[in-house]
């Protein structure tokens, strides 16, 4: 073979690659955008029924305070109102966080110290001395 159609072969083949990268780049942009279309369709409709379910949980919190404003004075009934919500809050954030017991303290007396912090962060508490520190005396 003579030096000429090496050169050919060898651009040849320098072009069939550049262009066999550029057609892979294409149809991974293409996939790519097909992907974040429906990723954000699906955000989308997360978002909006987010929304929704605040506004339902508005009306049912007004239609409580309404049937306990029956019997009760309207700022008792929007306290109860508040409270129950709260309640249903605290209690849906302990399922959240898979609590199926009452709370516990963090420190039982006597006892070791747990080996996570509450509130479910999984960091581990710093080592707890056995003493407390000395503190210094004040010269008077």
């Amino acid at each position: 073979m003579d030096k000429r159609s090496e050169h050919l072969e060898h651009h040849l083949d320098r072009h069939l690659v550049e262009e066999l990268a550029q057609v892979a780049r294409d149809t991974v942009r293409d996939e790519l955008r097909e992907q974040s279309r429906k990723q954000r369709r699906t955000a989308v409709l997360y978002a909006a029924s987010g929304a929704v379910a605040l506004y339902a949980g508005g009306a049912v919190a007004v239609a409580v305070g309404l049937a306990l404003a029956s019997g009760l004075p309207g700022w008792a009934a929007a306290l109860v109102t508040a409270a129950l919500f709260g309640v249903l809050a605290y209690c849906l954030r302990g399922a959240a966080h898979g609590r199926h017991t009452p709370h516990t303290p963090h420190r039982v007396i006597g006892g070791a110290p747990p080996t996570t912090p509450p509130m479910g962060l999984g960091m581990p508490y710093p080592p707890m001395p056995q003493d407390p520190p000395d503190t210094p005396r004040h010269r008077a």
